[in-house]
């Protein structure tokens, strides 16, 4: 078994885990929070991933990318230098984050000490970044494999903890169930930087050259900008989404809360359940990027059309099972959640948003592996507008409401994956069925 192979195994099966564990903590926290509070949850956590996105400049595939490229002599003063990057960057982000967060009206309905929980959030992420992005494109995945395993295992632990010793108020509840998020990725960065200095003390015995800064800089930022403006636009998109659907509902004739309570279920029970197989398509993210990157690099392109085969394979071979699965049990699954929830309705009707998102996730790192970031962003661009318009269109009209909000999103989903699939085809060289040109 090859060495890709291994790790995506690997992390498949530590994802696997880590999904079974997340499953528990939406249903704890839908048990405590209720649907009211599940809404607010779920709308605040675009928020922390935009927040994320910026801290960490995508720092892990700009690493990897580079780690799996250079010669390992070059490693160490590189790290030094992305290291001295990201403290820097922390400082300015915290500063801003420190003015602007306390502004933002979102955080009108949440506890006063939300801001500074997400402005905590910033230092942790950046410099775990740094140590993510070197195992990553050391093939170390065992290391980022127990890492995300700690994320989801620290947080159900706390959560189950602070819940069983006491009971709080809504506001409190909501807080609480924020804290764990932030204090598991706390636990994620103190495992994942142990082993990075350990590393460290590894390559300093070793033949080393150094690099300038500035080129360390320069070649970072080569993927990071682009990189990073393809997820700011999704996480801010992300972010839009749930007041974008809630406004739309709202002209539709919901009442305002309803329209919440909707949207809480459609994303903390629907695509809870329907983002569960998510775990093999992010697995085979986090092995492509280095390994798309070494091959392009070498000018190996009957590697990257083996692998493109493979990855499609891979994909439908547990994709179409899977929302075959969800379509057809929907009520049992989403009774776990709420009883008789709308839930069941969204998780069936969004079952082409979850198979295409399954292949679109693998595709992005294909992507970036080839340096075609750019495409990847105008591609999502296209989409994004494409399925808003759609989403806004449908989901006003009295008679369809969430129905067209999901039919949108659907469309938007099918525009992607069909936008990503012919240009990584036309760059490596093959037909649409994935045969030789």
């Amino acid at each position: 078994m090859n060495i890709f192979l291994k790790s995506a195994l690997l992390l498949i099966v530590a994802a696997f885990i880590g999904e079974c564990i997340e499953f528990l903590i939406n249903m704890i926290l839908a048990r405590e929070l209720g649907e009211e509070g599940l809404g607010l949850y779920m709308s605040i956590l675009p928020t922390i991933l935009f927040i994320v996105v910026i801290a960490s400049l995508e720092l892990p595939i700009s690493i990897s990318k580079f780690v799996a490229e250079k010669d390992v002599i070059f490693h160490r003063s590189m790290l030094m230098h992305a290291l001295r990057f990201a403290i820097v960057s922390t400082v300015f982000f915290s500063a801003i984050a420190l003015w602007l967060l306390p502004l933002i009206p979102v955080f009108d309905r949440y506890h006063p000490l939300v801001p500074w929980l997400f402005i905590l959030l910033i230092p942790i992420i950046s410099l775990s970044s740094v140590a993510r992005g070197y195992f990553m494109g050391a093939q170390r995945m065992g290391k980022i494999a127990l890492a995300n395993f700690l994320r989801r295992a620290g947080q159900l632990v706390l959560l189950i903890v602070l819940f069983m010793a006491t009971s709080f108020e809504a506001e409190v509840a909501l807080l609480v169930a924020l804290s764990t998020l932030i204090a598991s990725e706390f636990l994620v960065l103190s495992f994942l930087f142990i082993a990075f200095l350990v590393q460290m003390r590894v390559l300093k015995k070793r033949p080393r050259a150094a690099l300038s800064g500035s080129k360390v800089r320069k070649s970072l930022l080569e993927v990071s900008i682009p990189t990073t403006g393809l997820r700011i636009f999704h996480a801010a998109t992300f972010a839009v989404k749930p007041f974008f659907i809630k406004e739309t509902l709202v002209k539709a004739g919901m009442v305002d809360s309803l329209a919440m309570v909707q949207y809480g279920k459609m994303a903390g029970v629907a695509f809870t359940i329907g983002f569960f197989p998510a775990f093999i398509a992010h697995s085979l993210l986090i092995v492509l990027i280095p390994t798309v990157s070494e091959a392009y690099s070498k000018g190996n392109i009957e590697k990257l059309r083996s692998l493109l085969r493979k990855v499609m394979l891979v994909t439908a071979s547990y994709g179409i099972p899977a929302v075959i699965v969800f379509y057809f049990f929907a009520e049992p699954l989403t009774s776990l959640f709420f009883e008789n929830s709308p839930a069941i309705r969204y998780l069936q009707l969004l079952v082409p948003y979850f198979l295409f998102h399954f292949f679109v996730i693998p595709m992005q790192a294909y992507l970036i592996g080839l340096g075609l970031v750019k495409d990847a962003f105008l591609h999502a661009l296209y989409s994004t507008v494409f399925s808003f318009v759609t989403m806004y269109f449908l989901g006003s009209m009295p008679t369809m409401q969430m129905d067209g909000i999901i039919l949108g999103m659907n469309m938007g989903a099918v525009l992607l994956t069909l936008l990503h699939y012919v240009t990584i085809c036309n760059k490596i060289g093959v037909t649409l069925f994935l045969t030789k040109k």
